[in-house]
């Protein structure tokens, strides 16, 4: 049942991922090795359901391969499940991939006015946010070279700057604060802070531990592709811990 608080509805999800083994590059490999190129199923989401309320800051925590960014994905429906279903109410903006969507050839400026009007925003409302989005990202006069140019940490602070400037209600984060330099990620940690105390629902993939006790009230640990604990975020990480190291 809906109730009217509710932001990332997620009820009995399944993910499956078909994995090859010894795939066969070339037809000639196909013809000489035809009985290798097996697949098996992957199944990395087991039955997941959980309810994500307006305004709450939840980490996904858990091992590399326990399913925590691909259920992130599929509440952005990149991709979707195999099972049930993922329901989200509000505005989304995402942060998953670096300069996904960015246009290698054309300027940061430019890509400002692509990547926002992705997310909804008439040019009228993005050149209202032009400075701050340049401002945050401190890309100073390089926001007017091609970002095939940029490097990793330039393409994530551009990134990161217009997806907190679109006024969204729910921001999905996947380890964006773990890439730049001490300052930015600082700087992004406040940000987000601020957002929280705005309202905004947040999720976050994270293997940073104090950055997820810094910022969020609840945290779900995925094992598995199972959730083995939901709750309160010290708690969770203290149990967390215990187990995995």
């Amino acid at each position: 049942m809906q109730n009217s608080e509710d932001r990332i509805i997620v009820e009995h999800v399944y993910k499956t991922f078909n994995v090859y083994l010894d795939k066969a590059n070339s037809v000639k490999e196909k013809l000489l090795f035809w009985q290798r190129n097996k697949k098996e199923k992957r199944e990395v989401l087991k039955d997941i359901s959980l309810t994500i309320k307006n305004g709450e800051a939840v980490a996904l925590i858990g091992v590399n391969g326990s399913g925590k960014s691909t259920l992130l994905k599929l509440m952005t429906k990149i991709i979707y499940p195999n099972k049930g279903k993922i329901t989200t109410i509000g505005k989304l903006t995402s942060l998953l991939e670096l300069g996904a969507g960015f246009h290698q050839d054309f300027s940061g400026r430019e890509n400002i006015y692509f990547n926002a009007s992705i997310f909804g925003l008439t040019k009228k409302e993005i050149d209202k946010r032009l400075d701050k989005i340049i401002e945050f990202s401190e890309l100073g006069s390089y926001i007017d070279n091609p970002v095939r140019t940029y490097s990793s940490g330039m393409f994530m602070r551009l990134a990161f700057a217009v997806a907190i400037n679109v006024d969204a209600d729910i921001l999905l984060v996947d380890e964006i604060l773990s890439v730049g330099d001490q300052h930015f990620q600082e700087k992004c940690i406040n940000k987000m802070k601020e957002l929280k105390e705005e309202g905004k629902t947040m999720v976050f993939v994270t293997h940073n531990l104090g950055s997820a006790k810094m910022l969020c009230d609840r945290a779900i640990w995925l094992d598995k592709g199972v959730i083995r604990m939901d709750g309160n975020t010290e708690e969770v990480i203290d149990e967390y811990i215990k187990e995995t190291t």
